[in-house]
């Protein structure tokens, strides 16, 4: 089917057709309605090479997350898997960017015109890339929030409120020394700007609710886990509650306690950050505030679709966290998560 096809059947002339399918003129109603149901109903598909020289946009969305070692693959995949969807809702499809080519790749792909805007995960605390995302000439939503964010549209899970509250429901449920077992030493080196936003809801919440905490970076192995737990016994014996900001070890964890003869949650509580149905399904059902991954990834291509549409203006939006209390820490009532947000939270918001 052609254009001609749908005019001919709509009993419209073929530029009246370009017109509803591009909205660049204003169309009546009854017009509009007429063409929309031929298309429908004869199955017409836009030739996408012809669409993208009409418009100057290849109705493309670039998801750029570099694979690392450190990553949790399955994790990942539902950002892409939410994005993928979103896109699909504008009309858009949604190009991968696996490979860590930094400013570079960022440029290439911005001056091929391979895509109408870029969505960037992987996002450091002084991320070198900000500077180039800034000055190309694309919309750019970046999933993660550095430390100076240069008017870039970001969001996120709000990682310090996120730490708060797992510190906060262990201190609530009578645990006086706990661990962080968090993201690999690689994620800390890197500067991710997740793990040291987690970090500091965690630290200042144990602060302030008077407990002895520590936190150790744990590779996602399990010899690693293992020498991990050791170090927790050692420096800290009386550790009675965990939280562990690193999926991929989630499992491990369970295993070496229970290889230990300690009891979840008996002898030790257990407070994860995870999907929920990573969660739901370990030996023991984990207390955990949830990735919001398919929100998070939605999100994201909305934002990118509006800066698109020129309807929007640089803004930090951080999801406020949901924390599930389930077997592995039972007992506690946080009430609102909100509660226990960044007082700063509102401030960054633009």
């Amino acid at each position: 089917m052609t254009i001609v096809d749908v005019a001919a059947d709509a009993g419209v002339s073929p530029s009246t057709v370009s017109y509803v399918l591009s909205g660049k003129r204003s169309i009546s109603a009854e017009t509009r309605r007429r063409v929309e149901q031929s298309i429908r109903r004869l199955g017409y598909h836009p030739h996408a090479g012809a669409r993208a020289l009409a418009s100057s946009r290849s109705n493309i969305l670039a998801l750029v997350v570099p694979l690392r070692v450190d990553q949790n693959v399955p994790v990942v995949m539902q950002f892409v898997e939410s994005a993928v969807t979103a896109a699909r809702a504008y009309d858009h499809d949604l190009l991968l960017l696996t490979k860590d080519e930094g400013a570079d790749g960022l440029r290439r792909v911005a001056n091929s015109s391979i895509a109408d805007a870029l969505i960037v995960m992987d996002v450091e605390a002084a991320d070198p890339r900000v500077p180039v995302l800034r000055a190309l000439n694309r919309p750019v939503v970046l999933i993660g929030v550095p430390d100076q964010p240069a008017e870039l549209t970001c969001v996120d899970l709000d990682f310090v409120a996120a730490g708060a509250v797992c510190a906060a429901h262990l201190a609530d449920t009578g645990h006086r020394e706990i661990t962080l077992i968090g993201p690999s030493p690689a994620v800390y080196a890197r500067g991710t700007s997740y793990a040291g936003r987690f970090l500091k809801g965690f630290d200042r919440t144990a602060r302030e609710r008077g407990l002895r905490a520590a936190s150790h970076a744990c590779a996602p192995s399990y010899d690693a886990v293992r020498a991990c737990v050791d170090r927790t016994l050692a420096e800290q014996p009386g550790t009675t509650g965990l939280v562990v900001h690193n999926e991929a070890v989630l499992p491990a964890v369970l295993s070496d306690l229970r290889q230990r003869g300690r009891t979840v949650p008996d002898d030790m509580a257990v407070v994860a950050v995870c999907p929920d149905d990573m969660a739901e399904n370990q030996s023991v059902p984990l207390t955990s505030v949830a990735i919001p991954a398919a929100e998070l990834g939605r999100t994201a291509v909305e934002m990118a679709m509006r800066q698109l549409n020129g309807e929007s203006y640089p803004e930090i939006r951080l999801l406020s966290p949901r924390f599930t209390i389930r077997a592995s820490a039972p007992g506690g009532d946080l009430g609102d998560p909100a509660e226990h947000d960044d007082p700063h939270r509102r401030e960054q918001g633009r």
